[in-house]
């Protein structure tokens, strides 16, 4: 009795440590070597490593916005701030020059088309015998509207908030349009160009448009 009882208990701890390995193989999962061999029985999958999802690709966030993130991309030295002190400064040589009648100190600072606009105001103004008694008192703000490249050129329109007399007289003094005694607030909207691929680094105006604030 006692052998047969003996018996019976080796089959018991036999099927048990059966049972306990198929339990902690369905847990921890198999050998890389078994993973081709087909798995029989009931129990879980094998447990395999979780591979992380590749990293989102964020849209890049505009640097300078209005446009503008095309010109720096192909010009690494522009600035917006840099560029819009100096085109205020072209802004004030503009408008003084105008007023003076200097064809050449606008010249390097126009394109062909507006050069030629105003050159073309401007001998008119001498031919009818008109004095132009405009003044530029301050320039009360300037920003950058918008931007961009075109054609291998880039594009930058400013608009200029400046205080200014309107005056215009004719040949016998008399007043054409305008008051010489009273400044008014005026907007302009200019548009600046240079050539990328151009070694020089000054813009020129390529564009007005104007109207009273």
């Amino acid at each position: 009795m006692q052998d047969g009882s003996h018996f019976i208990e080796i089959i018991f701890f036999a099927l048990l440590a059966v049972f306990i390995g198929l339990r902690l193989r369905s847990v921890l999962g198999s050998r890389p070597e078994d993973q081709d061999q087909p798995q029989g029985g009931v129990g879980q999958a094998p447990l395999r490593p979780a591979v992380p999802p590749p990293p989102r690709s964020e849209p890049a966030s505009p640097r300078f916005g209005k446009g503008l993130d095309a010109i720096a991309a192909a010009d690494r030295d522009f600035n917006p701030d840099a560029f819009l002190q100096g085109a205020a400064a072209a802004f004030e040589m503009i408008v003084r020059a105008f007023i003076a009648g200097d064809e050449a100190g606008l010249r390097p600072l126009l394109s062909d088309e507006v050069f030629g606009n105003f050159t073309q105001a401007l001998r008119t103004r001498r031919a009818n015998g008109e004095r132009c008694a405009n003044r530029l008192d301050s320039i009360l703000d300037a920003e950058i509207t918008e931007g961009g490249v075109q054609g291998g050129m880039a594009l930058v329109t400013v608009r200029f908030l400046s205080r200014q007399v309107i005056c215009q007289q004719s040949a016998d003094g008399s007043l054409l349009f305008g008051d010489p005694d009273r400044a008014v607030e005026i907007r302009d909207l200019w548009t600046f160009a240079r050539p990328l691929a151009s070694s020089d680094p000054n813009w020129r105006l390529v564009a007005t448009q104007s109207h009273d604030a």
